[in-house]
């Protein structure tokens, strides 16, 4: 079992603001890069590079951009376990509007940032995305976006209140491993749908995560934290992304 302390002390983050290019492979250095998309704009992303493959990219949700602790602690816990991980920001998030982007311009973005990765780090990659995100990853791996495997967490199955608008169509056409992480309290996500949708592709994984709502958190009565959680959570990754 991982030892118990907090994600940012596991790993001797760097932090170069100057882009340079050639930190880029240097083991437990966290980079700001730039990345550009197609219409000539940039988002800006966070590397922290690593010595294992495959690499990472980590999509954020709706509602918080790449530096949240949402999105951090599983980055940090990844590269802490020796795999490069980017994150980035979808350029609503950047610009500080309030609602995400069309997905057209979404995915655009996305599609970049596996570009801005397979060019300057490793072409052997895991999409992995926190709800919103791991939809556009799910969707650019249903568009044939060549990756090794799928990491979703919270994946939105439905909108809250709205069962029957299921997210679920373009799952089927993926042929990578999917790892699938879902609260069982989560809104998005009711567990009979789960049952129905997620555990029955043939390439998913599901882990449930006991009492937790969508943003992981849990109830005090079950004697755990969200840090419980997530320390659980980056575990199963890690252990996942050794056996690809």
């Amino acid at each position: 079992q991982m030892a118990r302390r907090p994600f940012g002390q596991r790993l001797g983050i760097v932090e170069d603001m100057d882009h340079n290019e050639g930190a880029y492979r240097r083991v437990g250095f966290m980079q700001t890069v730039m990345i550009e998309w197609a219409d000539g704009s940039a988002v800006s992303g966070r590397l922290v590079s690593g010595a294992r493959e495959p690499g990472v990219v980590l999509a954020h949700g709706a509602g918080v951009g790449q530096d949240h602790p949402g999105i951090t602690t599983i980055r940090d816990g990844l590269a802490a376990a020796g795999f490069p991980v980017l994150t980035f920001n979808y350029p609503y998030m950047d610009a500080g509007r309030g609602g995400p982007d069309p997905a057209s311009r979404l995915l655009a973005v996305h599609r970049a940032a596996t570009a801005w990765f397979r060019e300057h780090v490793t072409d052997r990659m895991v999409l992995a995305g926190r709800s919103m995100g791991g939809r556009m990853a799910s969707m650019l791996a249903a568009e044939g976006e060549p990756c090794d495997a799928l990491i979703l967490y919270a994946y939105p199955l439905h909108p809250a209140g709205k069962p029957d608008r299921l997210r679920v169509d373009h799952l089927e056409r993926i042929t990578v491993p999917m790892l699938f992480f879902v609260g069982t309290r989560d809104r998005l996500a009711l567990p009979e749908l789960v049952d129905r949708h997620l555990r029955t592709l043939p390439n998913a994984t599901v882990v449930d995560i006991p009492d937790a709502d969508h943003s992981f958190k849990v109830p005090k009565r079950t004697g755990r934290t969200w840090d419980d959680v997530m320390e659980e959570v980056v575990a199963r990754s890690v252990e996942w992304l050794e056996r690809l």
